[in-house]
């Protein structure tokens, strides 16, 4: 079973609050990366919230994600990233991919390519690249979920991935990796 999380806990403090629920194109910022991973070939699907967790699941469609809540949130991304884990791996993934809520462009294209390429016994993650430069989806085999669950502060899965076997799939085309940190970044 490949399962898929959005992380989506942050307070959004440099985009001036809550960027989940900033709309583009008419809807929450959030809803575009839960509606990229329900159409793409993971299930089952957590999205973990932090910073207002109430207002966002109140005004965002979860697109069938299991919407679960990171209490420690501020202590940045390794949080989110290791409760999702922890849950994925107790509902018994072999493998997650990992996307972030505020990609709103991240397609699912890009995580079909990215599931696609998976090669277990063979490679412990698969993480997309556009231009070269890694980015999101990334795939993280079962063989990770205890290093991921080492990790902590406001670090990602990169830290686990510069010492295992990656598989890069380029993503050019399929979307775009731009995260949206700011209302510049959004307006843009």
């Amino acid at each position: 079973m490949v399962a898929g999380l959005v992380l989506a806990a942050g307070a959004g403090t440099r985009f001036g609050g809550r960027k989940q629920l900033a709309e583009l194109d008419g809807r929450p910022l959030l809803d575009h990366a839960l509606a990229a991973m329900a159409s793409a070939p993971v299930e089952p699907v957590t999205v973990v919230l932090g910073a207002d967790a109430d207002e966002i699941r109140a005004a965002v469609d979860m697109h069938g994600a299991e919407p679960i809540v990171c209490q420690e949130w501020d202590e940045g991304q390794s949080a989110s990233l290791r409760l999702g884990i922890d849950a994925l791996d107790r509902a018994g993934a072999q493998a997650v991919v990992v996307t972030l809520g505020d990609q709103p462009r991240i397609a699912a294209r890009a995580i079909a390519a990215v599931v696609a390429a998976r090669a277990p016994g063979e490679a412990d993650a698969v993480r997309a690249t556009y231009d070269g430069r890694p980015g999101h989806p990334v795939l993280l085999e079962r063989s990770l979920f205890d290093a991921v669950h080492d990790l902590r502060g406001d670090t990602g899965a990169r830290a686990v991935l510069g010492s295992a076997r990656v598989v890069d799939v380029p993503c050019d085309g399929l979307g775009d990796p731009a995260d949206v940190d700011t209302p510049d970044d959004l307006n843009a």
